[in-house]
């Protein structure tokens, strides 16, 4: 009897940490709201451990994320501006260019905060946005559309460089479906980018983010954004940080990064804070 109540006991102890952790959250986005005066939607994409078995799930851009951010958009007043935490490694186009219509549409203004990284269709969503906040080590990425394993871009060099006819009718169809794509992420990157820069600017920083230039996953970090004159504001809230530690990576049996989780005055001396603590 009891080894079947301490079995019962020991599935629940996940569902209570997860209820525990979800109320952190409401508790830190209320906070964050009142501080700011702003509706907080969160997007962010960690690989959490769910249920008693432990199953660990990487998530992404999806469908669902759309329906729910776009739920909560119509849920904001007009008049109330939008806080939107972005941690992503991207995901589906369809997904990501709907948020990003939706809020460029809100007619308050809209503020993405990026604390670590907002990959692929998480920098259209942030383009989207009347104001980047990004921290000084984050980064945004391309844009680039990817048909499957294969980025748009590198088909259209398949053909470019070999003889149409030693190429195969399904990998012409994927060049063709390749050129759509590029055609329509640049496109769709220039309209949410003429409000931000002159057309000009737009249409030039939408070509470089959509065609390949980089590979998918290069990192453009705040420096390169700056060179490439997209605006962005350097230094994020504290209370963007505390919110992200509530969204931790699932627990290993040797943590593959360690330190003391506490702020150093410069001083040098470490020790004697670390003791206090």
């Amino acid at each position: 009897m009891w080894f079947w109540i301490l079995l019962i006991l020991w599935s629940l102890v996940p569902v209570w940490r997860q209820y525990r952790i979800h109320s952190q959250r409401i508790r830190a986005i209320r906070q964050m709201e009142r501080k700011r005066g702003t509706r907080v939607i969160t997007l962010i994409h960690r690989q959490e451990t769910i249920s008693f078995l432990g199953i660990p799930l990487r998530n992404y851009i999806s469908i669902e994320d759309s329906e729910q951010i776009l739920r909560a958009i119509r849920l904001t007043p007009d008049s109330m501006p939008i806080d939107l935490v972005v941690h992503t490694p991207g995901g589906l186009v369809l997904a990501s260019e709907q948020i990003a219509h939706a809020l460029g549409r809100h007619p308050s203004k809209v503020t993405v905060f990026v604390p670590h990284y907002a990959m692929s269709g998480g920098t259209m969503i942030a383009l989207s946005a009347a104001e980047i906040v990004i921290d000084e080590n984050a980064v945004l990425g391309p844009v680039d559309p990817q048909l499957g394993r294969y980025p748009a871009a590198s088909l259209l060099e398949v053909v470019a460089q070999k003889p149409v006819e030693h190429v195969k009718d399904e990998t012409l169809v994927l060049v063709d479906m390749a050129r759509k794509a590029l055609r329509q992420v640049e496109a769709f990157l220039t309209e949410l980018l003429e409000s931000k820069m002159e057309m000009a600017e737009a249409k030039d920083l939408a070509r470089a983010l959509s065609s390949g230039l980089w590979t998918h996953d290069y990192p453009i970090t705040v420096e390169k954004l700056k060179d490439l004159r997209l605006p962005i504001k350097v230094g994020l809230p504290r209370e963007v940080y505390a919110l992200m530690e509530l969204y931790p990576q699932p627990s290993q049996r040797r943590p593959s990064v360690q330190y003391i989780s506490t702020p150093y005055d410069g001083d040098g001396d470490t020790n004697r804070r670390s003791h206090r603590d």
